[in-house]
């Protein structure tokens, strides 16, 4: 999961997507941009059970994360029997339910590592929005704070032999929503009030894609929707008109292999990775193209060495961190690429990593969180203890961390 914190990447975060003051929201996977950035400078790095604000039990399985808006936590999860999806709210204060929805829908087969609830809602001061996706069916929904139905669509079949996992986001009245599948797919934008589709853009791709886009705007140029896709490369898209401004093919297209971790912005810098669990995997930095400019996207550097596939990279200030699911971390200089420092860390890992203050906070399958100092010197500052595994990305808002795991929902730090 990643990091990112420079000038100009700040302020394209609090000028395009969130607010980032103590109260700041939470509202897609990965938060503001999908950065993994939180505000939260004074959240712990150590803890014991009895340092938890609360935790409470979860209704079916899922590894989608929590997002918040004010002091409410939206969450889905799923019956992997029956195939009913849940779509929950709880109090942020205290945990408690606040509601819960289920939605009548159909089992399948699904990655080992995948389930039934993996995509993350996405929450604006009106709506929550979840996706799901069966072999029939790709579900888009949206809810509004109080649980109630506000609109359903339904972008037809879904084809994946590894289930469905990419997360809806909001770009101001829009609700984006990726669909490459195997064997074709398109880029599709929902009208976040009706659901109505206001564009779709076709593609081609051999295999679907897990991450989730983010928005990309440098300067004075116009924003443009990032996607990654193991075929396509890196793709941006006018998000008003569904137009491909430019797209790069950055990727081994020769052999198969899959987008998981979710591209990243800083600066002038697109972050973007691709990959096999068990082949060789790409992270690759491309500087935009401007097409008003004349001006063509570019490979700036790339890493095919311990790579991170299934987490997101973090980036704060000049710094990339990486945390693979092999359990290497990495620091890496943003401008080129090159190693900074590389440890083999205890555990696996699937959920991405965020940041607080100067701190990340790493996720293993076991559930131990592992805290590491943002710096340019290799530092463990903790390791801490959830109880049980996870495969969810943490949630930072309102000062406290929200952690998912296989049964229950965690609260700690902020005021209690």
């Amino acid at each position: 999961m990643n990091r990112v914190f420079r000038s100009c990447w700040c302020g394209l975060i609090v000028c395009c997507l969130a607010p980032v003051g103590q109260a700041q929201e939470w509202t897609r996977f990965r938060g503001p941009n999908g950065s993994g950035l939180g505000n939260a400078p004074t959240l712990p790095v150590k803890w014991t059970e009895k340092d938890f604000n609360w935790k409470v039990a979860i209704s079916g399985a899922g590894n989608s994360s929590p997002v918040l808006w004010g002091e409410k936590i939206f969450l889905t999860s799923g019956d992997t029997k029956t195939g009913q999806r849940i779509v929950l709210c709880a109090n942020a204060a205290d945990g408690k339910t606040l509601w819960t929805r289920r939605f009548d829908s159909a089992a399948y087969k699904s990655h080992l590592r995948n389930g039934i609830a993996t995509a993350t809602p996405a929450v604006d001061q009106e709506r929550v929005y979840v996706s799901f996706a069966t072999p029939q069916q790709y579900t888009v929904m949206a809810l509004d704070h109080a649980g109630k139905d506000v609109w359903t669509a339904n972008l037809g079949p879904y084809k994946s032999q590894h289930g469905f996992g990419s997360s809806p986001i909001v770009y101001e009245d829009l609700l984006i929503a990726p669909n490459d599948q195997d064997d074709g797919g398109s880029l599709v934008a929902l009208d976040k009030t009706t659901g109505k589709v206001k564009w779709q853009l076709p593609r081609q791709p051999k295999n679907a894609t897990y991450s989730t886009p983010c928005v990309y705007q440098h300067g004075d140029g116009a924003p443009v929707l990032i996607f990654t896709n193991w075929q396509h490369g890196i793709t941006a898209v006018e998000p008003k008109t569904g137009k491909l401004a430019w797209e790069i093919s950055v990727f081994e297209t020769s052999k198969p292999e899959r987008a998981v971790a979710s591209p990243v912005v800083a600066g002038d810098l697109i972050l973007g990775t691709c990959g096999f669990v068990t082949a060789q995997k790409h992270f690759v930095a491309v500087r935009h193209g401007d097409p008003a400019k004349g001006t063509k996207p570019q490979e700036v550097w790339r890493m095919e060495k311990m790579v991170s596939y299934l987490p997101s990279p973090l980036v704060k200030g000049d710094r990339i961190y990486l945390c693979s699911e092999q359990g290497i971390a990495s620091c890496l200089e943003l401008a080129t690429g090159k190693i900074v420092w590389q440890e083999r860390v205890p555990g696996s890992y699937a959920g991405s990593p965020v940041c607080a203050g100067d701190h990340i906070y790493c996720t293993s399958l076991d559930g131990d969180v592992l805290v590491l100092k943002a710096a340019d010197k290799f530092e463990t500052v903790a390791r801490n203890a959830l109880g049980e595994g996870t495969q969810s990305t943490p949630a930072i808002a309102n000062g406290r961390i929200y952690f998912r795991t296989n049964g229950h929902l965690i609260s700690i730090g902020g005021p209690r």
